[in-house]
């Protein structure tokens, strides 16, 4: 029997061999993909700032794809902008929210303030 020739039985039966890296879409040899954060990403869109929130879903959507050919420092540097744009945009939902409230009271008391004059007058 020659090297070239399939084993006796057909060689039908038999499971191919694992792809190198260890079957689809695991790169080998590199361990864990980078947290994509996906979640938090879209929920500071939600509920922060839209603009942020956005920018930082996509980038997120890039970790695992970025992963899945084997580009490390892509997906690496994928899932760092999306925590940074994720962050940026939950600093921004606080900021507006502490403005709104401050611009509420301030009204608040402004219109408060001004209703008793008119009627003392």
């Amino acid at each position: 029997m020659s090297q070239n020739q399939p084993p006796s039985g057909g060689g039908y039966d038999a499971a191919p061999p694992p792809p190198p890296g260890g079957g689809y879409g695991a790169p080998g040899g590199y361990g864990t993909p980078p947290p994509n954060y996906l979640v938090w990403s879209i929920l500071t869109t939600l509920f922060c700032c839209l603009p942020l929130g956005i920018v930082s879903i996509v980038f997120a959507a890039q970790v695992n794809s970025k992963w899945s050919a084997g580009d490390v420092a892509g997906a690496q540097e994928s899932s760092a902008k999306a925590k940074k744009f994720a962050i940026w945009s939950a600093i921004a939902g606080v900021v507006v929210a502490v403005l709104y409230i401050v611009l509420i009271v301030i009204l608040g008391v402004a219109g408060s303030g001004s209703a008793e004059f008119s009627t003392t007058s």
